[in-house]
């Protein structure tokens, strides 16, 4: 059987964002559990805010085109999503507009469709960014993606990493990373050759 591929990333752009140090270790389990895991940067892929507008003039920007071709060579996600004003982030939610866009001859939301996802957040806050992933798991839920139930905030984030990236406390590091595996796992049952 093949590995199950999945892609990892942060919904920010800062480079020393808590997200992104979460999302590494969630991606540390799936690696663990047999998965091959692609991590990108949204900050890598910078594109226009989503206006109908400028998609019928010009088409997907390229670097949509790139995060969809990214979306659809991959059967799971994981994001980590900070919390900004008890939603998600700017960056986030237009770089899943874009990538959501059909284009000819593609199906409808097909590189969202039969995905699973594994949530997650952090926050200086004192809880966790976990009203955040209350609007992101409705998003991507509402677009044909299967989300994990179980889900991880990690608040007061900024004494929660150690220098080496990882939480200082053990338990919630291996919770961390136990999401990763289980959403191997998951696609290791859904997707049986």
């Amino acid at each position: 059987m093949a590995k199950p591929k999945i892609l990892a990333f942060a919904g920010s752009t800062r480079v020393e964002s808590f997200n992104k140090k979460l999302v590494k270790v969630a991606m540390e389990g799936a690696r663990a559990a047999g998965a091959e895991v692609t991590y990108i940067d949204l900050r890598d892929y910078p594109l226009p805010l989503y206006d109908e507008d400028l998609e019928k003039s010009s088409g997907l920007p390229a670097n949509g085109r790139k995060l969809k071709d990214l979306f659809l060579a991959h059967q799971g996600l994981i994001i980590s999503s900070p919390e900004y004003n008890s939603s998600i982030s700017a960056v986030l939610k237009n770089a899943i507009d874009w990538v959501s866009r059909p284009a000819e001859g593609e199906a409808p939301l097909g590189c969202f469709a039969d995905k699973v996802c594994a949530v997650m957040s952090a926050s200086p806050g004192a809880l966790g960014g976990i009203r955040g992933l209350v609007h992101l798991r409705s998003i991507v839920g509402n677009i044909k993606v299967l989300v994990l139930p179980e889900q991880i905030a990690v608040n007061k984030a900024g004494e929660a990493f150690g220098p080496d990236g990882k939480l200082k406390d053990e338990k919630q590091q291996a919770s961390v990373a136990g999401l990763g595996e289980r959403l191997t796992r998951t696609l290791n049952k859904l997707h049986v050759s």
